[in-house]
């Protein structure tokens, strides 16, 4: 392992896309190189964003507002960095993350109606605006999503996951845009197929964070 700056890689995404999948069976495609990965989701990953994690998705009486729900993902994502990003990245350790700020970006800045500028400036504030080097973006057709999600979960869906379809369909424009913008941060992925052709996708869009590592 080299003494430089890791590499981190996020997964985005609707429900029922894939990212636990994709982010696993990348990790074990770069330890097979030998790099060093650690691997970790959101909201979570440390203790603290953990118990956050379980307000979130199991929320006591009713639901969030869209700004409470905003400013806990913060809070857990600023914890998140602080305790377990930033230290891997400085030990030169790769980080592979199930979800991260673009999530919040299109769920509670999208969807959600608080506009962009509103997550962002949480973020600047909550985590240094730290950013991956490369994000991930798997997508699929809104239908084909929601019957993976059926088969995964039935009926026990969380808090977000149960939302209507029309938020979710929100959540996906917002991606797009998201990744329409900056084509440079994000690798946009087809989801759709079976779990190796989809990895054979994610490997071609990150072969060039690969070039020298290991």
């Amino acid at each position: 392992m080299s003494g430089g700056r890791g590499v981190f890689i996020a997964f985005e995404g609707g429900e029922g896309a894939g990212k636990s999948t994709q982010a696993r069976l990348l990790a074990e495609a770069l330890r097979a190189r030998g790099l060093i990965v650690v691997t970790t989701r959101e909201p979570g990953g440390t203790p603290g964003a953990e118990a956050i994690r379980n307000l979130l998705l199991a929320p006591p009486g009713e639901a969030w507002t869209p700004e409470a729900e905003a400013l806990l993902f913060a809070a857990a994502r600023a914890d998140h960095v602080a305790n377990l990003i930033r230290p891997a990245l400085a030990r030169g350790v790769w980080v592979v993350c199930d979800r991260y700020v673009d999530s919040s970006r299109a769920y509670q800045g999208g969807a959600g109606g608080l506009g962009d500028a509103a997550i962002i400036n949480l973020h600047a504030f909550g985590s240094g605006g730290l950013r991956p080097d490369k994000v991930i973006l798997l997508e699929a057709e809104g239908e084909a999503l929601t019957a993976r999600l059926t088969a995964r979960d039935g009926e026990n869906t969380d808090a977000i996951g149960g939302r209507p379809a029309n938020y979710h369909r929100a959540v996906a424009a917002a991606f797009r845009a998201l990744a329409k913008a900056d084509p440079h941060a994000f690798a946009r992925v087809d989801a759709m197929g079976e779990p190796e052709e989809v990895h054979a996708r994610v490997i071609e869009a990150v072969a060039p964070l690969l070039e020298g590592a290991g």
